[in-house]
């Protein structure tokens, strides 16, 4: 029977429809004005909205609720209590308040905050966060919230991305009054992001204790085929993924996500799931949820989802497309360039914000997408590389070189397509290509941030990009303010332009891969920040630091807790890999290669003894290579096993990353080149683990 899409759709979430037919008319209307524009909520108004959300949990069939939380881990985080309250005569009855649905208490001592708080000091709390409507998951009503220590200081993700669009919203609103949009309240930023992922069969799975405790392979020659012949991309969908991509999109679409695009990615077994934009708090909500759901439902069709950035050496590894925009509440998107966008000055000014946020916080772009598993990618032919740079396209480049020259931009007759068959209909060619290569591309009305990599929350980077082009506003209505009404459009022109002229050093329409690109970004001075240890010091650079409590986002305090945070996280990643190698190839590898050795010697023994005429050379020619890179192998695990002891004796946090980044990690891929060497040589029955073409093509 087919899926009744309409019926099914946010059947899980507590949402507008839910909160109309469920609540009376006065606290419905209070509760609007809070999502909308940030009003304190009242306890009688929060009392009801629990009753009204109780009632239609447990309709629903939910027992339980939870304040789910985003901490600095970069996943959610969830504490459920039931609804039941014992009664005098030993019944129970469902009771939830208001105080319950706006606060809760967890733990906050065993949450990493950057020294924040210690373990004795326990407490923190999770505020009720209105605007990202409550759902239902697995019998329990979740409820999204924001997450703080007991002294106020912010330990998770939420809480700075409302800070960030709320400041975004207020310059963006002072801006746009001085140009005479004086029906703007508020400005929204949107995202939408798109997310790929690698879907193996979980007996494989659990065959490789490196995919288990890493995400990743830490071992694994090349399958004889891997992406070389384009073939994946795009191609037909198994029926098993097939099987999998429906069940998932109607998990999603229960609880309101607007899962819209799926397709196969480049990299055999990888593929890619896109929503439609939203609110950006609720996209990363969304998100985040999507991760999780991906792998539940893999569990269901005998797969794993793999999220991380690089779970397969040799083939495209996986990110995540960050799809942002700008919206007033009016209904406009600032981004939108129009039929004429070298008259639309509105437009304008919001491209120029964008060009100069990029330009000016350019490390905090590289840093907001930092992490051990996305240094696999950024630079590679897969992703983006560490150079921040902004691709606008043919048509705008020329648009804002008209207004730098001051010459009349003539704007050229739409290209026709033909495609030389009578048959297929003719139409427009977009103004402006695809630029894959770019970290940062104008696509139509939205600017689209490809760095991000795929296990990430997308809560970062927004925070970041909110709040830096909250500054290039702010300091846009500084230079505009006592501009009067008949000089204004003149002033938004010099604006524009010398905006332009002092940051398009930034503007890059070619190829990000090539050695010519890394030259010339370094001459315009560009960061070119290649590895998380090298630019996580960035963020306590007093500009950085300015920027964050200008604007309300951080704290001083929240900004070095996080760095602390982000730096610890990074040597751990590696430690554990490192941990997981050493133990891969002294329980797993070497004990499987000498088995192969073993029985390699005694087919040649086996030979010589019924006849010295039966050649042996083969063997014996194999029997050596392996001997050979066998003792190199011993002797670079044991190099590793020693520097993990180094490295777990230093305790300078930046020198114990940097540690791991130029020391460990060069033994994990010498020991990782020996080792892949010998198992091309060795029959599938003797690996302790299935290979990659089993994992890649077997599904």
């Amino acid at each position: 029977m087919a899926t009744k899409i309409p019926e099914i759709y946010g059947s899980m979430v507590f949402n507008e429809k839910v909160m109309r037919d469920k609540l009376p008319k006065d606290i419905y209307k209070a509760l609007r004005k809070t999502i909308e524009k940030g009003t304190h909520l009242e306890l009688d108004v929060a009392n009801a909205v629990a009753i009204a959300m109780k009632e239609w949990a447990v309709e629903n069939g939910a027992t339980h609720y939870t304040h789910w939380f985003q901490p600095l881990t970069g996943f959610t985080a969830e504490k459920h209590d039931s609804f039941i309250s014992p009664t005098d005569d030993g019944q129970v009855i469902m009771e939830f308040s208001g105080k319950e649905l706006v606060k809760g208490e967890p733990d906050a001592s065993s949450f990493p905050s950057g020294g924040i708080r210690a373990t004795f000091e326990a407490r923190g709390y999770t505020a009720w966060d209105p605007s990202s409507p409550a759902f239902i998951k697995d019998g329990t009503l979740y409820i999204p919230t924001a997450f703080c220590s007991y002294t106020g200081e912010a330990l998770d993700k939420k809480t700075p991305l409302l800070r960030s669009m709320d400041a975004l919203s207020k310059e963006a609103v002072k801006v746009l009054k001085l140009i005479g949009k004086a029906d703007v309240e508020s400005v929204a930023t949107t995202v939408g992001p798109e997310q790929e992922y690698f879907l193996i069969d979980k007996e494989d799975y659990k065959k490789r204790r490196d995919l288990i405790f890493t995400g990743r392979t830490l071992l694994g020659a090349p399958s004889p085929k891997g992406q070389e012949m384009d073939d994946h991309y795009f191609g037909s969908l198994r029926p098993r993924v097939a099987a999998y991509m429906h069940d998932l999109d109607e998990e999603l679409w229960k609880l309101g996500i607007p899962a819209k695009t799926k397709h196969n990615e480049v990299a055999p077994a990888q593929h890619e799931l896109a929503p439609v934009f939203d609110t950006t708090n609720v996209a990363v909500d969304h998100n985040q949820l999507t991760m999780e759901i991906m792998k539940t439902v893999a569990q269901k069709h005998n797969f794993v989802c793999l999220l991380h950035e690089k779970p397969f050496a040799g083939i495209n590894g996986s990110g995540k497309h960050n799809n942002w925009s700008m919206s007033t509440n009016t209904g406009v998107n600032l981004l939108d360039p129009g039929k004429t966008p070298a008259e639309n000055t509105q437009f304008l000014v919001f491209l120029a914000a964008v060009i100069k946020a990029v330009d000016e916080y350019a490390d905090m772009l590289r840093l907001s997408v930092a992490s051990a598993g996305n240094d696999h990618r950024l630079g590679a032919n897969e992703a983006p590389p560490a150079i921040i740079s902004i691709f606008l396209g043919d048509e705008l480049t020329a648009v804002i070189d008209s207004i730098k020259t001051d010459k009349f931009f003539e704007k050229g007759d739409k290209v026709v397509m033909e495609m030389g068959a009578s048959v297929i209909p003719h139409f427009t060619r977009d103004t402006t290509d695809r630029n894959r290569t770019s970290p940062f591309a104008f696509t139509g009305n939205k600017f689209e941030f490809r760095s991000l990599g795929s296990s990430a929350s997308v809560a970062t980077p927004n925070i970041i990009l909110n709040t830096a082009v909250a500054e290039a506003l702010s300091s846009f209505y500084e230079t505009l303010k006592d501009v009067s009404e008949d000089k204004m459009d003149e002033a938004l022109h010099t604006l524009i332009k010398e905006t332009i002229i002092k940051h398009e050093r930034v503007i890059f329409n070619g190829n990000g891969y090539t050695d010519e690109w890394v030259k010339e970004a370094e001459k315009r001075g560009l960061y070119n920040l290649k590895s998380t240890p090298e630019v996580l010091p960035r963020l306590l650079d007093a500009k950085n630091i300015e920027l964050f409590t200008k604007h309300g986002i951080y704290t001083e305090t929240e900004i070095k807790s996080r760095y602390e945070v982000l730096l610890e996280n990074y040597s751990k990643v590696l430690h554990i890999e490192a941990c997981t190698l050493k133990e891969m190839v002294y329980h797993d590898f070497i004990p499987a290669v000498g088995k192969f050795m073993d029985s390699l010697t005694a087919s040649i023994l086996s030979k010589k003894k019924v006849s010295d005429k039966i050649s042996t050379a083969s063997e014996e020619a194999m029997l050596e290579k392996i001997s050979a890179k066998y003792e190199k192998l011993a002797e670079l695990t044991g190099k590793l096993e020693a520097d993990i002891a180094k490295a777990e004796a230093t305790e300078d946090e930046l020198g114990l990353a940097n540690f791991y980044h130029e020391v460990v990690f060069e033994d994990m891929g010498a020991i990782r080149e020996v080792a892949d060497y010998i198992e091309s040589y060795i029959p599938d029955e003797f690996l302790p683990y299935p290979t990659y073409s089993k994992m890649l093509f077997y599904v």
